[in-house]
């Protein structure tokens, strides 16, 4: 009788240390929490300036069908030139001295062309991610309408962001990435 006791004993002490060391891992508590957070934690890369001349970019988004769909995606509804984009500065939404100019400019065209509605497009440059970029572009679209609210301006304005995704301009170079910084005018 001893010898069946001190075996299930010695087999309850196995199975209450086993179980204490795989709730003690669930629960979140002890060595099993610290490799698992990092491994869930996702960090966002820093986003940085590429020097002119970088060819690490792909060519995939310049092939002349697609340049020639975003053209026609881009179109503002007036006549070519007549509402100019708001341009921004890099990773800000904030508006720049001298696009506050060419937002009066557009607020006047706007309001002699008798338009109605008017969708606010935010882009962002190649730079970082895509999710980013959706983020960033929203930001400038709401703060260029807020904008033209402050203007007096009474359109149905709506906003939108393509990102990096459906960019304007299609070279990899320092111009380039400074037009789709920008918020772009579609008159519907």
């Amino acid at each position: 009788m001893r010898q069946v006791c001190s075996v299930t004993l010695l087999g309850m002490s196995v199975l209450a240390v086993l179980l204490a060391q795989g709730c003690a891992t669930k629960s979140g508590s002890g060595a099993g929490q610290t490799g698992r957070a990092q491994d869930e934690r996702i960090n966002e890369p820093t986003i940085k300036e590429i020097p002119s001349g970088d060819n690490q970019l792909t060519d995939s988004r310049i092939n002349p069908a697609m340049q020639s769909e975003l053209a026609s995606r881009n179109a503002t509804g007036l006549a070519p030139g007549m509402l100019i984009d708001i341009l921004f500065d890099f990773d800000r939404d904030s508006i720049r001295m001298d696009s506050m100019r060419v937002l009066e400019a557009n607020a006047k065209q706007l309001q002699n062309g008798r338009v109605t509605r008017l969708l606010l497009e935010g882009r962002g440059d190649e730079m970082g991610t895509s999710a980013y970029n959706l983020v960033l572009g929203e930001r400038r679209a709401r703060n260029v309408k807020s904008y033209l609210q402050q203007l007096g301006l009474s359109l149905d304005v709506n906003t939108t962001s393509y990102g990096k995704d459906r960019p304007l301009c299609f070279e990899h170079s320092g111009d380039c990435r400074q037009k789709n910084r920008s918020v772009h005018f579609t008159v519907k």
